[in-house]
This record gives structure tokens, C-alpha cells and sequence, in this order.
């Protein structure tokens, strides 16, 4: 009766053992629902940006105004008739003072294009 009784408490011991350490053990299962939850949530950012990411493409396919704006911004197109202002801010300059259309409150450098 003993021998039984010690079998049967090596057997709940390594069984144990089993479900807090070993392959499928409750660790692995909060770690694999840990990865999920953080891959679910990666899906969610990356769908989000590709859905962004088309609408512009959509929009570049679509008309010559979103091809005039990226122009403008990423190259520095002038169109004609316009006058073009650079403004830059000295490091030490205090940037207490409201912000006008098209000057950076962080200091960078601005420029903006002014139909005349």
C-alpha cells in the first residue's frame, strides 16, 4: 500500500511539474497569449497603414491636385506667380510668440509659397 501510495505521489508530483513548467505548461500559454494579443494589435497598426496608404494612391491616381500638393511639399514646387519665403529662426530665439501659417514652433526651418 505504501509503494502504491508513493507511486501515486511521484506520478502527481511530475504531473505537476508538467503543467507549471514543461511543453504546454501555463507559462507558455500566458507567453503564446501575450505574443497574440501583441501581433493582433501589429496587424491592426499595419491594416491601418495600408488603408492610409491606398487612399493616397487613389487619390495620386485620381487628380492632379494631390500630385501638385506632394510637388509642393516633399520638392518645394513654386508654381508661377508666386512669391516664395524662407524664414529662419536663430537657435537662441524664443518661440513664446503665436506661430503664423507655414513657421515651425519647434525652430526648423520654414518655408511657405504666397500667391501675389
Amino acid at each position: 500500500m505504501k509503494v502504491l501510495l508513493a507511486v501515486l505521489l511521484a506520478l502527481l508530483v511530475a504531473l505537476q511539474l508538467r503543467l507549471w513548467f514543461g511543453d504546454g505548461s501555463l507559462q507558455q500559454l500566458s507567453r503564446l497569449r501575450d505574443e497574440a494579443m501583441h501581433s493582433r494589435s501589429e496587424v491592426l497598426r499595419l491594416t491601418i497603414r495600408n488603408q492610409a496608404l491606398a487612399a493616397e494612391v487613389a487619390d495620386l491616381k485620381s487628380g492632379l491636385d494631390a500630385i501638385e500638393e506632394r510637388a509642393r511639399g516633399e520638392l518645394g514646387m513654386i508654381d508661377e506667380g508666386e512669391t516664395f519665403y524662407q524664414i529662419i529662426r536663430e537657435k537662441g530665439a524664443s518661440n513664446n510668440r503665436v506661430s503664423s501659417p507655414g513657421v515651425s514652433s519647434a525652430g526648423q526651418n520654414s518655408t511657405e509659397a504666397v500667391n501675389e
